[in-house]
């Protein structure tokens, strides 16, 4: 790292750098790569071409270059097209319609006006001025920057309080959220409401009726069970229902021995 002196200002003599010889390759530019089958289209050879790197390939009867090849279009690109002619009343000479007369105008020029032969450049213009002793004099003579006083940020009137914006945010989102809870508390008491409570007087006639409902099915049934062989259509699907009805009011006598029965009035 340059230490810092008085001696770098003074500016140093640039000596140019040498230049190093122009580099050449010991092999010839047009080399066929190695194991390479790119110029092996106009030959008889089918396979890799160049395998021990050798200068000169294997002449044969067929070149490894094409004739006339070059970097430039491919072969037969350079052909004319039939197409493109000039047809019949598009040139100016075939036509018998003149070109409208315009009047000649000079182009405007956007450059400078030549100097008059009384106007002379001023020549010789030097300044004796020490950019090195002016710049260090100005930079003596300025004044220090000035350092400004950082602000006591905890003196300040509001410093500590809750921003007006956020209390507002805060009354917002608390009356919103009372706005659902009461929404909810609404349809809880809406789906009480449909619900009944059965008294116990309800409760046993309605057991009762199903007791008697199930007798009757059972002893439908019990008539039915009795027969060795069910081979008509009818007393077959008789003695299905009578199950599924069996089934079905042993599960709701079952419902009833609970302490407490809801009745839903929406169903």
């Amino acid at each position: 790292m340059q230490q810092e002196s008085i001696y770098n200002l003074i500016p140093k003599e640039y000596v140019p750098p040498s230049k190093e010889p122009m580099y050449r390759s010991a092999y010839p530019n047009g080399l066929v790569p190695t194991a390479s089958t790119f110029n092996n289209h106009t030959t008889s050879r089918p396979k890799v071409n160049n395998i021990n790197g050798d200068f000169e390939l294997v002449k044969g009867p067929h070149t490894h270059k094409g004739q006339s090849n070059s970097l430039g279009k491919i072969k037969g690109s350079y052909k004319p097209d039939a197409t493109l002619f000039r047809m019949k009343n598009t040139g100016t000479m075939g036509s018998n319609q003149l070109p409208e007369i315009q009047s000649f105008k000079y182009p405007q020029s956007c450059r400078a006006a030549v100097p008059k032969k009384d106007e002379k450049p001023i020549h010789g213009l030097k300044s004796n001025k020490n950019f090195i002793v002016t710049n260090a004099v100005e930079n003596i003579l300025s004044a220090p920057k000035q350092v400004t006083e950082e602000k006591a940020w905890t003196e300040k009137k509001d410093y500590g309080k809750v921003p007006d914006y956020l209390t507002k945010i805060q009354s917002s989102i608390n009356n919103e959220y009372e706005i659902i809870r009461n929404m909810h508390m609404n349809e809880a008491e809406e789906r009480d409401k449909q619900k009944y409570l059965m008294t116990l007087e309800e409760v046993e006639r309605l057991k009762l009726g199903l007791k008697k409902k199930w007798e009757s099915v059972n002893k439908e049934y019990q008539t039915i069970t009795h027969i060795r062989m069910i081979d008509t259509v009818g007393l077959k699907r008789k003695k299905e229902q009578c199950e599924k009805e069996l089934a079905l009011l042993e599960k709701d006598i079952e419902k009833l021995n609970k302490n407490y029965v809801f009745i839903d009035t929406q169903k």
